[in-house]
């Protein structure tokens, strides 16, 4: 009975969060997705009146996203066609060394400032600056999913740390944003005119009208046999259990070092970038093995986004305020640095490194590295709402290579216990030379294009 309350209240809380984005301007100004709106709601509901709600109504929702994160990843390259490295790097291989340099320096600042500056004056942990990345880069679900890492390394706080984070940037990711798009329209650094008023107003949709509702997905087998969205979850299960039998190989491999036993940095190990890896090899299997793939993105997609939004109710609803008031200052000027430097990429870095439309190169990454790609590709079509600059074919293609190492991906799940286990010192180091060998590849292959 407990599942059922639990599973019904998650449910009624994001319908609220929708109905609530309905009414309410505010939200729909802001871009702010019904999920986030939902989970601050729930996260209130529950500090006032946490002492009379049943225990029934939240059992369960504080491991909930954990396990909805494997599969967000699980689903992330199901039913893409992969082009040859090659040619995602001509197309796109500037817009990844940006955005790997923004990336990046998220570390560098956000360690940076807690070794140097909030560790002594606020006695924080010299790593708490890894919440910049995880909560800005990686957003909601990377927190969320990194709760089992953070509890292994007794740093269950970081949880929370990184939920915070990653609601304070996703809603920054829209303010700054459309400052910076006026700034640069006075300043005419945009390619074409755009009138952001009404290039804003025209993506706030709520409800579509029924002539004019997109398509969520195409069924890809018979009903008769199987229902395509059963099959679909189906193998973002069988995606899921290769990443479980990865993790388990990780853990052999430390049963059988010493060394790596006593450091725990493989059973530290996430369990959602390994599941990525299952659905990618899914996918180059049935890619390989049948001339028609039974997966349509589309489905694949809506999987993760039901995944997604559930994860971030549950995560938003149970951050413990308590945990966060205890430092919400050393907390404020790291999130304050983390916004400082995807500020300073924008209006410093990118025109000296891109070579066309910079400013619209910027934009997108600046959103997708504060909040999700959707807030990137909301602020890339308010300055470019054709897609004329080619700026969004050159965004999507480095997304192949980008994400499966940051936001979430691999490097981010070796950080974080890597910072934990070894100080911050090592990642702070290792992010340092990263941006030096991006700077330095920018300036072998692409300073003479600019």
């Amino acid at each position: 009975m407990d599942i059922v309350v639990s599973f019904s209240s998650l449910c009624l809380l994001l319908i609220l969060g929708k109905t609530l984005r309905v009414k309410i301007r505010l939200f729909q100004k802001l871009y702010l997705p019904s999920s986030v709106i939902a989970g601050v709601l729930g996260l209130v509901l529950l500090q006032v009146f946490g002492n009379i709600i049943p225990a029934s109504v939240t059992a369960g929702w504080g491991r909930l996203p954990g396990f909805l994160i494997n599969i967000v990843f699980a689903a992330l390259f199901l039913g893409i066609t992969i082009p040859p490295i090659r040619e995602i790097w001509r197309k796109s291989g500037v817009q990844l060394v940006y955005g790997q340099i923004v990336a990046w320096g998220q570390y560098v600042v956000g360690l940076g400032v807690s070794i140097l500056l909030l560790a002594p004056i606020f006695g924080v942990p010299k790593f708490l600056g890894v919440i910049v990345p995880v909560g800005f880069e990686g957003g909601h679900g990377t927190a969320g999913g990194l709760k089992p890492t953070f509890e292994l390394f007794n740093w269950p706080e970081g949880t929370d740390y990184g939920l915070t984070s990653a609601t304070a940037g996703i809603i920054l990711a829209i303010v700054i944003g459309i400052a910076l798009i006026n700034w640069a329209a006075r300043k005419k650094l945009i390619s074409k005119s755009c009138d952001v008023e009404s290039v804003a107003e025209s993506s706030i949709v709520e409800i579509y009208d029924p002539e004019q509702r997109p398509v969520a997905g195409y069924q890809t087998v018979a009903a008769e046999s199987v229902d395509s969205l059963a099959l679909h979850l189906g193998i973002v299960g069988v995606a899921v259990l290769i990443g479980f039998g990865l993790k388990q190989a990780l853990l052999l491999l430390e049963l059988v070092s010493p060394k790596l036993a006593d450091t725990q940095l493989l059973r530290g190990f996430p369990l959602f970038p390994l599941c990525m890896i299952g659905g990618l090899i899914i996918q180059l299997f049935l890619s390989k093995a049948t001339k028609r793939n039974p997966i349509d993105h589309g489905l694949a997609q809506r999987l993760s986004g039901t995944a997604l939004d559930f994860l971030v109710v549950a995560a938003i609803s149970t951050i413990k305020l308590s945990v966060i008031m205890d430092n919400i200052v050393p907390l404020l000027i790291v999130i304050a640095f983390g916004i400082g430097w995807n500020v300073f990429c924008v209006v410093f870095l990118a025109k000296r490194l891109l070579p066309d439309h910079w400013f619209e190169r910027a934009i997108a990454e600046m959103g997708q590295s504060m909040g999700v790609t959707a807030t990137g590709l909301l602020l890339l079509r308010v300055v470019d709402p054709e897609g004329d600059t080619g700026v969004i074919q050159a965004f999507g293609y480095k997304q192949l290579l980008h994400e499966p190492f940051m936001g979430g991906g691999l490097w981010t799940s070796i950080a974080i216990p890597l910072a934990i286990v070894s100080g911050a010192w090592p990642v702070f180091l290792i992010s340092l030379g990263a941006i030096a060998v991006w700077f330095i590849l920018w300036a072998v292959l692409f300073r003479n294009k600019r």
